[in-house]
């Protein structure tokens, strides 16, 4: 059910792409560009500095977790307060800094902090933006708003890492830069992933430029404060549907591995054959591949999913994931093979980041949102913290085909719980 606020806020947004639409695209765009150019070489600089592969899945795990649990604090208080936009510039502004502070870690636990701010930063500002997004448009397009959202927000995620790619390939044959770079860092940066230092450094500039795109280009209609909300009984009275739909959510969730184990998985099976920098190099470019079919799928599925059962629809795109996972179990050493592997997870992932959002606003109005989306970040948070910690811990403790074995069993439940599911949403036709 709309309320009459958002009904005449909804009144003079008719055209779906408005200013808010194309700013949080925008904003989403600069701030995955600084996330994911740190992200597509942390394992590898994980490696310059001896950190195992159970310990990045702790590190991705902890991040996530970290994120989920501020989500749901952050858009009940947003709910409670009757506005949005300032806390969300907060959030960015923390997911800018973060990903510098990587520069100086010589020891993992530093990398835990900056990985741990920066999901603090998206914690808070992810629920509010989806929520704000959610308002800026008519029910019936929220499925293409939000598709725009994701393929603004990855398309940032492409030039992250090839900008990345870019840097590290120059800076290889270009020492004494990286050197200079570093001069001012203790003695043993140079050794331990220099390079990777300087590429830390420089995600301050996309990191900043998000925060002045949310703060000049998004406005938000404020509502009147809601002194009577209570954080329990909110809770409790979210409906039956939606409280089911985040159990499925957090299934597969605990299949849905940090994509930085995909990369890690891919560098160290081609490193044998190409050596350890050009598996580096290839695997980089791989994760740019996943975020280019990412941001072109993003828009094409959520603007059709209004046509089908929004669970069933979602389900799909699980089942998808759930392949992608057998491919990164089998594994075979072959450029190719990889390639298939990180299309399926592009897909798979623009699915569940599009679908999972939309359908939130099937289940709950304009005045409980900010809380509905911050439990989805909890569904979501419980199961990435779950997944990225298992996966990581047998892919050490045992071998990594058990690692994604374990992800394979998990996400075909997650996806069979999905697609059972009733859907809730109104305009299937």
């Amino acid at each position: 059910m709309e309320t009459n606020q958002q009904t005449q806020q909804m009144a003079g947004n008719e055209k779906w792409l408005n200013r808010n639409v194309i700013g949080f695209g925008l904003t989403s765009l600069l701030s995955d560009f600084c996330h994911e150019m740190a992200t597509a070489v942390l394992p590898q600089f994980m490696q310059a500095i001896g950190s195992s592969a159970a310990v990045l899945g702790f590190i991705e795990g902890t991040a996530d977790a970290t994120s989920s649990f501020i989500k749901l604090l952050a858009g009940y208080r947003s709910d409670k307060i009757g506005h949005r936009k300032g806390w969300s510039v907060i959030g960015y502004a923390l997911t800018a800094v973060s990903m510098a502070v990587i520069a100086f870690a010589f020891v993992w636990p530093i990398i835990l902090l900056a990985r741990a701010i920066g999901w603090l930063g998206r914690g808070i500002r992810g629920p509010l933006r989806d929520a704000m997004l959610a308002d800026s448009v008519e029910p019936k397009d929220r499925g293409k708003a939000f598709g725009f959202h994701r393929a603004g927000d990855t398309t940032g995620a492409v030039i992250g890492p090839l900008a990345a790619f870019g840097i590290l390939t120059y800076l290889s044959s270009h020492t004494e830069i990286v050197q200079l770079i570093t001069s001012w860092l203790p003695d043993k940066a140079f050794e331990l992933g220099g390079i990777f230092r300087v590429i830390f450094l420089l995600t301050l500039i996309p990191g900043i430029l998000s925060v002045l795109s949310m703060v000049f280009l998004i406005t938000e209609n404020r509502r009147p404060k809601n002194d009577e909300m209570k954080f329990t009984s909110t809770l409790l009275s979210m409906p039956r549907e939606y409280k089911k739909f985040l159990l499925a959510v957090m299934v597969f969730g605990c299949a849905d591995f940090a994509p930085t184990l995909m990369i890690l998985r891919a560098s160290t099976v081609l490193s044998p054959k190409f050596g350890l920098l050009n598996a580096a190099r290839y695997a980089t470019l791989l994760y740019l591949l996943r975020n280019i079919v990412y941001a072109f799928s993003s828009y094409p599925i959520g603007a059709i999913s209004s046509r089908f059962s929004r669970t069933r629809y979602l389900a799909t795109g699980y089942f998808i994931a759930v392949l992608c996972f057998v491919g990164f179990a089998i594994a075979i050493p072959s450029i190719w093979w990889f390639i298939g592997c990180f299309i399926l997870s592009g897909i798979s992932i623009a699915w569940e980041d599009t679908m999972e959002g939309v359908a939130v606003r099937d289940y709950v109005d304009e005045s409980i949102s900010g809380t509905a989306y911050g439990m989805l970040g909890v569904a979501n948070g419980i199961g990435d913290f779950a997944s990225s910690l298992i996966v990581g811990a047998l892919w050490t403790s045992i071998s990594p085909f058990w690692g994604f074995i374990y992800a394979i069993i998990v996400g075909t439940a997650g996806t069979i719980m999905m697609a059972s599911l009733k859907s809730n949403n109104k305009t299937i036709s």
